[in-house]
C-alpha cells in the first residue's frame, strides 16, 4: 500500500500570532487563505484605505452622498480583500523560488508545498473573478479603471528584478483605489483623486521601505533589489521625504476637493487629516532601527492607523 504524505500545515513566519486562519479556519482552507494573506490584515487595510479616502473626498468636492455610496464602500472593502488575495496569490506565483532562498518567506504556502502552482493558479482566477463581479455593479469608467489596474498589479512581482524602486510599482497598484472609488461616485476621474493617489504612492515607499529592511540581508545574497537596499543607513532622510510628500500631495487633494462646494470648516476639518497623517508617520521614524526586523514590522502595522487618520478627518468634514 502506497503512504499518503499529509499537505503540511506550516504557519507562516510573519503572520500575525494567534489569528484565526491559524487557529479557527478548518484545515483544509488554510493553505489558500495564507496564500491571500488573510493571516496578515494589513495588506487589506492597505488597499482598501486609499480607496475609502477617494470615496469621501469624492463626496466632499460635491457635497453629495447616496445610498449607492455606501455600497461602493461595502464593494471597495470586499473587492481590497478578494483583490489583495489574488494579487498576493500572483507575487507569491512569481517568486516561488525566491521566496524559499528567504528566511522570512521559506514558510509561505507555495514553497512550503502547502499548496501546488496549478493549485494557486486556480485560486488567483477565482478570487479576480468574484472581485471581477463586485466591480460591474461600479460605474462604467470605474469598471474601466479596475481593468487597468490589472497592469502595475501584473507587474510588481517583477519590478524587484529590474529596478531598485520597486515600492514604486506596489504604490501604483495599492492606491488605485483612490482613483476608482472618486470615479465610482462621480462618473468622471478628476485632478484631486489624482493628486491622492500620487500622495498614497509616497506613503507607500515610506511604509514599505520600512518593510524591506527585514529582508535586506536575504535580499543582498540572491541580488533582489528594494529601496531600502539603495537607501541603507541613509533610510531616514528618505523616509522624511516620502512624509512630506504625502502630506503635500494629501492636502492638495484636499484643497481642490473641497473649494468648489464644501464650507471653510469643511476644508479645514479635511486639511486636518494630512497633517494628523503626517504626525503618525514622524512617529514612526522616530522609533524605527533599520536592524531590527521585529520593529521594522511593528511599524509597518502600525500604518494601518495611518491611514484611518485622514479618513477620520474626511468622513467629519461630510458631517459639517
Amino acid at each position: 500500500m502506497t503512504n499518503i504524505q499529509p499537505t503540511p500545515d506550516v504557519q507562516v513566519a510573519d503572520a500575525v500570532k494567534g489569528n484565526w486562519v491559524d487557529t479557527i479556519a478548518p484545515a483544509a482552507t488554510r493553505p489558500y487563505l495564507r496564500l491571500s494573506r488573510a493571516d496578515r490584515p494589513i495588506g487589506t487595510w492597505l488597499l482598501l484605505l486609499p480607496c475609502w479616502w477617494g470615496l469621501t473626498l469624492a463626496m466632499v468636492h460635491d457635497q453629495t452622498v447616496t445610498w449607492h455610496d455606501a455600497w461602493i464602500a461595502i464593494g471597495c472593502a470586499a473587492g481590497a480583500w478578494l483583490m489583495r488575495g489574488a494579487g498576493c496569490t500572483w507575487n507569491d506565483i512569481s517568486d516561488r523560488n525566491i521566496d524559499g532562498q528567504v528566511e522570512r518567506t521559506r514558510s509561505r504556502p507555495i514553497p512550503s508545498g502547502q499548496v501546488s502552482v496549478r493549485g494557486a493558479v486556480i485560486w488567483m482566477c477565482a478570487q479576480a473573478l468574484i472581485a471581477f463581479g463586485i466591480l460591474l455593479t461600479f460605474h462604467i469608467n470605474a469598471i474601466l479603471l479596475g481593468i487597468l489596474a490589472l497592469l502595475p498589479v501584473a507587474v510588481y512581482p517583477f519590478a524587484k528584478r529590474f529596478t531598485w524602486w520597486p515600492q514604486v510599482f506596489l504604490g501604483l497598484a495599492f492606491n488605485w483605489g483612490a482613483l476608482l472609488a472618486w470615479t465610482a461616485h462621480t462618473g468622471t476621474l478628476g485632478a484631486p483623486a489624482v493628486a491622492l493617489y500620487l500622495a498614497g504612492i509616497a506613503w507607500t515607499l515610506f511604509y514599505d521601505t520600512i518593510y524591506a529592511h527585514q529582508d535586506t540581508e536575504d535580499d543582498a545574497l540572491i541580488g533582489v533589489k528594494s529601496t531600502a537596499r539603495l537607501f541603507g543607513t541613509n533610510t531616514a532622510p528618505w523616509l522624511r521625504r516620502f512624509l512630506m510628500a504625502t502630506v503635500g500631495l494629501m492636502g492638495i487633494a484636499v484643497i481642490f476637493s473641497a473649494l468648489p462646494n464644501a464650507s471653510v470648516l469643511a476644508m479645514v476639518l479635511a486639511l486636518a487629516g494630512p497633517w494628523a497623517m503626517g504626525w503618525h508617520m514622524a512617529w514612526q521614524l522616530r522609533g524605527l532601527d533599520i536592524e531590527d526586523p521585529a520593529k521594522c514590522l511593528q511599524l509597518f502595522r502600525a500604518n494601518r492607523d495611518t491611514g484611518m487618520i485622514p479618513l477620520v478627518f474626511f468622513c467629519l468634514a461630510l458631517l459639517v
